[in-house]
């Protein structure tokens, strides 16, 4: 493989010149992951750490839960250095305990979906091979069966630990459910109440997550994230949107994704800064989550801001204290922005990142807005942040010219050192230090960066390149659409031929025929949709990603 030819373009970092007195790198002040844990029990141990619906957990209660259930995992399950603990659970305390626990003990946590069947989680778990399961206690009875034949301790954990009213008109009714084989998570830390773990050496490029991609391109796989990387991208989202104690987090996003893990939790312990927790994600809870704690920091994906947005209680709310708001997950509709700043108040800013990098990549900085590149009508995905390399690359991986479109590569402390038992596929990823992304776009002069599409979704007609991303944000501008994502389905003729499916916004109505003719009227004639579906939700994975396959395998 030869070496890559890198234009001056990008090594001059013209972004800087946007940072606006942000450092061009983030310090790193602690020697692991779990320091600054131990740092704000120090500093702020009668603050609250967590809100969890209508309860609160001060520092101090969360330092003495994490050490409890430390020494739980070592003296019963054996639990040391370099072991994985698997965590399926939602939004609730019993996450972020089990988390600093593990990583207490040298261990590797490894976060997975609630949402997933028996055989989704058999392929995860026969991969990272946990020796413990801290799972939510009504997943027990329907997944308990293969895992343990696996050789996997189930510990379980109830959504009502540590809440003392359960909002059941949004979340349902919630009960408890018999404890996993190696015991109720609540039963245990007051078991080992008052007991401390012995300290242990944990460095810096150990793994402190296996992140499983959302495997969009094929089988998920383990990105081996470490604790300089947590660290790195925690700091980041400090420097970047200007956070600190005084702030308090929305935790929008579900805790067992990149996003969760970093920017709800890693920056909010680094920061002593409390955190609301909902269970999952229901717009009213996180209205009320923001109403009542006055949180000011959030940072999610689009669509769980969308769903808010056309939610029409959301507007019984008083969201005043959300200044500091930052979205990411998929491409952003311009339009998007403008009706959300409506509704907040404040101006939304894009962001883009991968598993891989550990979070966020590119954001934008907190007192500008995203330019619009005036050819494609793109919304800019941000510049890159505090300490990282990026370029626009072609096929052979050399370089492109400002303004050309290819695919995103990016280098950083940050970056994965590969996948979980895939040299093969770590080596085709990241390739001398730089993560190939499989994202397409480009750079403008000003060092602005915007996110074309998916290597994998484009699609050919007639010999014609298209982006979804260019019709889907055409469709996003018709007054009754909700939400959109196109793809490409055979078609004898043209070889492919571009296939849309929208919802609609509560209260409109349009017929397919009208929406095509809105596109014809400002694409080209190659790249307006043929086919248009209107449908009640558009499919989505759990992290708010719109799933093209599954409407390629409708």
């Amino acid at each position: 493989m030869t070496t890559p030819q890198l234009r001056d373009e990008y090594a001059a970092k013209p972004w800087l010149s946007l940072y606006d007195g942000v450092p061009e790198a983030p310090e790193i002040r602690y020697g692991n992951a779990f320091e600054p844990l131990d740092a704000s029990v120090a500093s702020h141990g009668d603050k609250p750490a967590l809100y969890y619906l209508d309860s609160t957990m001060t520092f101090a209660e969360l330092g003495a839960h994490v050490d409890a259930f430390a020494v739980a995992l070592k003296d019963k399950f054996g639990v040391g250095p370099g072991d994985r603990v698997m965590l399926q659970l939602q939004n609730m305390p019993a996450f972020i305990i089990a988390q600093y626990a593990a990583w207490k003990l040298g261990a590797i946590v490894v976060p997975v979906n609630p949402m997933f069947k028996t055989g989704e989680l058999v392929k995860l778990a026969s991969d990272s091979e946990p020796k413990v399961l801290v799972q939510l206690d009504s997943l027990y009875a329907d997944l308990r069966g293969p895992i343990e034949e696996l050789g996997t301790t189930i510990i379980t954990a109830s959504a009502l630990d540590f809440a003392n009213e359960w909002p059941s008109d949004r979340l349902g009714e919630v009960g408890r459910a018999e404890p996993g084989a190696g015991g109720d998570f609540r039963a245990l830390l007051e078991e080992y109440a008052g007991q401390r773990p012995d300290p242990i050496e944990v460095g810096l490029d150990d793994t402190a997550y296996l992140v499983y991609t959302s495997g969009t391109t094929g089988p998920p796989k383990g990105a081996m994230n470490t604790h300089r990387a947590v660290l790195f991208n925690s700091e980041n989202y400090r420097i970047w949107c200007d956070l600190s104690d005084a702030d308090v987090c929305l935790a929008i996003a579900p805790l067992f994704h990149v996003t969760g893990l970093i920017a709800h939790i890693g920056v909010s312990i680094q920061v002593a800064m409390p955190m609301a927790l909902g269970f999952r994600f229901d717009p009213v809870v996180m209205c009320r989550l923001v109403e009542r704690y006055k949180t000011t920091w959030v940072m999610g994906a689009i669509t769980a801001y969308v769903a808010i947005l056309n939610d029409p209680s959301a507007r019984d709310f008083d969201l005043s204290s959300a200044t500091k708001l930052w979205s990411g997950g998929q491409a952003v509709a311009a339009t998007t922005v403008e009706r959300l700043q409506e509704l907040f108040g404040d101006y939304v800013h894009n962001l883009y990142g991968l598993t891989e990098c550990t979070s966020e990549s590119h954001a934008v900085p907190a007192a500008r807005t995203a330019p619009v590149d005036p050819k494609s009508g793109a919304l800019a995905v941000g510049t890159p942040v505090p300490g990282f390399e990026c370029r626009v690359a072609d096929e052979t991986g050399n370089d492109l010219p400002v303004g050309e479109v290819g695919e995103i590569v990016m280098r950083s402390d940050s970056v994965v050192p590969g996948y979980w038992n895939k040299p093969e596929e770590s080596a085709k990823a990241i390739r001398d230090g730089w993560l190939y992304t499989g994202d397409v776009g480009f750079m403008d002069e000003d060092g602005w960066f915007y996110i074309v599409d998916r290597i994998k979704d484009m699609i050919v007609a007639s010999g014609y390149k298209i982006w979804p991303r260019e019709v889907e944000d055409v469709l996003y501008t018709h007054p009754a659409v909700r939400e959109a994502a196109v793809i490409g389905v055979a078609d004898e003729y043209r070889g492919e031929t571009v296939a849309a499916f929208v919802s609609l916004r509560a209260g409109e109505s349009a017929e397919p025929d009208e929406i095509i003719a809105f596109c014809k009227e400002r694409l080209a004639a190659y790249k307006y949709p043929r086919t248009l579906q209107i449908i009640d939700e558009i499919p989505k994975n759990a992290n708010g990603k719109i799933m093209r396959r599954s409407l390629r395998d409708s």
